[in-house]
């Protein structure tokens, strides 16, 4: 098996020492195995494994090295974990859970795990022991995952981002914005809130904010409100 391309990186107020390890695989073959491993609680299978196609991407003009969007649920999984928090089994399981915007955490297995027929998936890991290192895991990965390990960097997280499928998840609708065609206003499903007319005024100063391109506007508008969510649930 090839080893894994692993990115370890910190994230700013957690534990010096809490790294987060994630690889990024696809052509994937064997996720029913993999995911009868976590069924099973298989404690040398503790990781977050992610269905890599419902992760939204960061495409602000200044790249970043990883996907906001994930990194917002571990960083909120890893805060709760160190604070004695945890609504799940591990930090691993809560990681999944983050990403829902309900409180039913099987559903969020269901919708952000991965499943039997998974092709694409991030494997996220964090140091919780002194045993878990860059060497252990990128062994047991390589031993245990069938599939083409590629780097996590922003030109490939962005091949597997499918936006249909994240807006359903979500119950979002043209990025989260619900246009009334009687007011002409606009509703901010994260918020409830009512904007200004969406006229062709509006619609350009939003593409002049986030650099021009309809494409990165929608995309940018829809990870706002996906981590809008994401927040809310931790609200209630």
């Amino acid at each position: 098996m090839e080893m894994s391309l692993l990115k370890s990186l910190k994230i700013a107020h957690l534990p010096d020492d809490l790294l987060i390890h994630i690889a990024l695989y696809d052509d994937v073959k064997n996720a029913a195995f993999l995911q009868q491993q976590l069924l099973d609680g298989n404690t040398a299978f503790e990781y977050a494994f992610l269905d890599a196609s419902v992760l939204v991407r960061n495409l602000m003009a200044v790249k970043i090295i990883s996907s906001t969007h994930l990194l917002a649920a571990v960083f909120r999984a890893a805060h709760d974990w160190t604070s004695g928090r945890l609504k799940s089994k591990n930090v691993h399981s809560e990681i999944v859970f983050c990403f829902s915007m309900n409180n039913n955490i099987v559903e969020s297995f269901r919708r952000f795990g991965i499943s039997s027929v998974t092709t694409s998936l991030y494997a996220v890991k964090l140091s919780t022991a002194s045993s878990v290192n860059v060497a252990t895991i990128e062994q047991h990965l390589s031993e245990s995952i069938q599939g083409n390990p590629l780097p996590f960097e922003e030109a490939n997280i962005t091949k597997f981002t499918d936006v249909a499928k994240v807006r359903k998840i979500y119950k979002l609708t043209d990025a989260g914005r619900v246009h009334n065609k009687s007011t002409g206003r606009v509703h901010n499903k994260s918020t409830g809130k009512g904007g200004k007319r969406d006229t062709e005024g509006n619609e350009d100063a939003r593409m002049r904010e986030y650099g021009g391109e309809k494409e990165r506007v929608e995309r940018k508008e829809l990870e706002i409100m996906v981590l809008g969510l994401m927040a809310l649930r931790g609200a209630t």
